[in-house]
């Protein structure tokens, strides 16, 4: 059975563009946009508000594009843009990722990384009531899941596909542990898993 095509917020189009146009330049910004059919944000970027923007299967055909735009540094550049998205997010939607005023600093760093996540999920959660997310705490590992990843939404390969996710929790967790730690798609709907998880690996040296 199919996902549903659900609805993206503006305020999360409008993040993804904007860190998109920071990281490729706006002519590498247009020709994606073109690319995917949504001509219609050149030079007219989404409010930062909470109203329905873009169906997931366009957000789905965005990152397809960024990805064949660049071939082989295409991974490479969605995960730049997935660490873009987050310092957008931690710039101007503090509110919303619940960070605003939370003191962390002297929690351990597993507690300031599950935070962090449970954030992002929260987030999710608001902007999209359809959003079917959590965070996987093991003991002695963590891994971001999502059952309605929007990257990979309509999407099949035989390697997983959401690197702009994987950007985003990277950054996330080096804003909560203050050290970069490898981030590995274990799962992926595109393969035929039954969601999209992402597991905290070792901090990196």
């Amino acid at each position: 059975m199919p996902r549903p095509d659900s609805v993206i917020v503006n305020g999360l189009v409008r993040q993804a563009l904007v860190s998109a146009e920071e990281v490729m330049g706006a002519n590498g910004l247009n020709a994606v946009l073109r690319a995917s059919g949504l001509e219609r944000y050149i030079d007219n970027l989404p409010p930062n508000d909470m109203k329905p923007s873009i169906k997931t299967s366009d957000y789905a055909h965005l990152n397809q594009a960024i990805e064949e735009f660049y071939g082989r540094g295409g991974r490479g550049m969605l995960r730049r843009i997935g660490k873009a998205s987050f310092q957008y997010g931690i710039r101007e939607q503090a509110a919303l990722l619940g960070i605003a005023g939370a003191a962390i600093k002297l929690l351990p760093e597993k507690q300031r990384i599950k935070f962090i996540l449970n954030g992002m999920v929260n987030a999710l959660k608001k902007s999209n009531s359809e959003v079917d997310a959590w965070v996987e705490d093991q003991g002695d590992k963590l891994a971001y899941v999502d059952r309605s990843c929007a990257i990979c939404w309509g999407r099949t390969n035989q390697t997983s596909l959401c690197h702009l996710y994987i950007g985003s929790i990277s950054e996330a967790v080096v804003w909560a542990a203050g050290v970069e730690h490898e981030i590995i798609e274990t799962h992926c709907l595109a393969k035929g898993d039954e969601y999209c998880r992402f597991e905290v690996g070792d901090a990196k040296a």
